[in-house]
């Protein structure tokens, strides 16, 4: 196919070729950045949380009045949780993964260093922590009983040892092993203190947050060997497979038989905390996927719409080119080519806007920078979809009688 007879025919319309290789950019720019976007957020949505999600159910216990006995009630509750049919295992802990709230601290290795190297989050756990989490522990070991003390507000009681994941450990001790090494978190210890020291790695336990700013620490948690004393706590029970629904009820049952005084503030499945956490984050790719899907529509209307018009701007060319021998096939393949020299023109203008509003967005809400290969995926759609929406013009260009032009003309 000529190149050269069709950079003429456009050079004398630019309007057209020019409203489409526009339309193209646009469409490129948006649709680039937009799977960009929805492919992180389901990422985000479905990280591991490294815990047994399918069997674990959570009850956030709130008691009545201001009860000085907290550490006999909770010790009463969850030796009753135990004792459930079904009931693998269960803890009490200030937070849960998934719950998007819980405590995080600063972590230094020296008394003397200046600022922290990262953000952690601290989750209370007694030595049936692991268990009824389904964790598993890579390295070391878990917390004896006789190592487990009771935090209440303001007490000062130090741990004798701290749970970290694996993905703390290697950014801590990057090569080297990360046990008997000491940690400094501010809330526990008095200044000049050598730290802590590690004694069990897991290999993950996913923070409890999932905003954006989280991200960094997304894996980075400690478990402290601390009961919560506390007026509320969140109870955590692992159940064995089967109607984890039911095992739930029965908690619920069991721990008003104990001690009626308590409001159940929460009860759910933990595979219900996900779903609720990351609604947002589904919503927001429905929404963005259907965008697409009608730019891509609103797109390939204009082409269309662009393209009939050439073709009948162009009859008499047209039949005139069929009266000189040209066949039905080269009128669509020169549809086809002129399309695609443009849509390619639209291509490149829409990867340099892609790239400019996604730098945009990554310093204005701290996103990701874009990957190459989404705009190269982004201007392959649009060349197809080009392609696709001036075959129906092409075709019916190709269909004009020679005879029919001439005898008009």
């Amino acid at each position: 196919m000529e190149i050269r007879p069709i950079l003429s025919s456009m050079r004398r319309n630019k309007v057209g070729p020019m409203l489409i290789a526009v339309q193209m950019a646009m469409t490129l720019a948006i649709l680039c950045n937009a799977l960009f976007i929805v492919d992180q957020r389901i990422v985000l949505s479905n990280r591991p949380t490294g815990v047994d999600e399918r069997n674990i159910f959570v009850i956030t216990n709130q008691w009545v009045g201001d009860p000085t006995d907290l550490a006999a009630r909770l010790q009463a509750d969850l030796a009753a949780l135990r004792t459930l049919p079904g009931v693998i295992d269960a803890f009490a802990s200030n937070s849960y993964v998934l719950s998007n709230s819980g405590w995080s601290e600063g972590v230094k290795l020296n008394p003397d260093q200046a600022g922290t190297i990262t953000e952690t989050a601290l989750y209370l756990g007694d030595d049936h922590a692991l268990q009824s989490l389904g964790l598993k522990l890579i390295g070391g070991r878990n917390f004896r009983p006789d190592e487990i003390a009771d935090k209440a507000h303001g007490s000062r009681v130090l741990p004798v040892g701290f749970i970290v994941t694996s993905a703390l450990a290697d950014k801590l001790f990057p090569g080297k092993s990360a046990l008997g090494q000491r940690l400094i978190l501010n809330y526990s210890l008095p200044r000049g203190s050598p730290g802590i020291p590690i004694i069990g790695v897991v290999d993950r336990l996913q923070a409890p947050w999932v905003e954006a700013w989280s991200k960094n620490i997304n894996d980075y948690s400690v478990i402290v060997p601390f009961r919560p004393v506390l007026p509320r706590a969140d109870y955590i029970v692992r159940a064995r497979p089967g109607p984890v629904t039911a095992v739930l009820q029965a908690a619920e049952s069991k721990l008003f038989e104990v001690n009626p005084n308590r409001v159940v503030v929460r009860s759910l499945l933990l595979t219900e905390a996900r779903a609720e956490v990351y609604k947002d984050d589904r919503g927001l790719a429905i929404i963005l996927v259907a965008v697409c899907t009608a730019l891509i529509v609103v797109t390939a209307f204009g082409i269309v719409g662009l393209t009939s018009y050439w073709v009948a701007q162009r009859r008499r060319q047209i039949g005139v080119r069929r009266a000189l021998g040209a066949t039905r096939r080269a009128i669509v393949q020169y549809f086809q080519t002129e399309n695609l020299m443009i849509t390619a023109a639209g291509a490149a203008m829409g990867i340099g806007l892609g790239v400019a509003a996604n730098l945009l967005m990554v310093n204005a809400f701290a996103m990701q920078r874009l990957h190459t290969g989404y705009a190269v995926v982004g201007a392959l759609v649009v060349l197809l979809l080009g392609q696709a929406a001036v075959l129906w013009p092409a075709l019916k260009a190709a269909s004009i009688p020679p005879a029919l032009v001439m005898r008009a003309a």
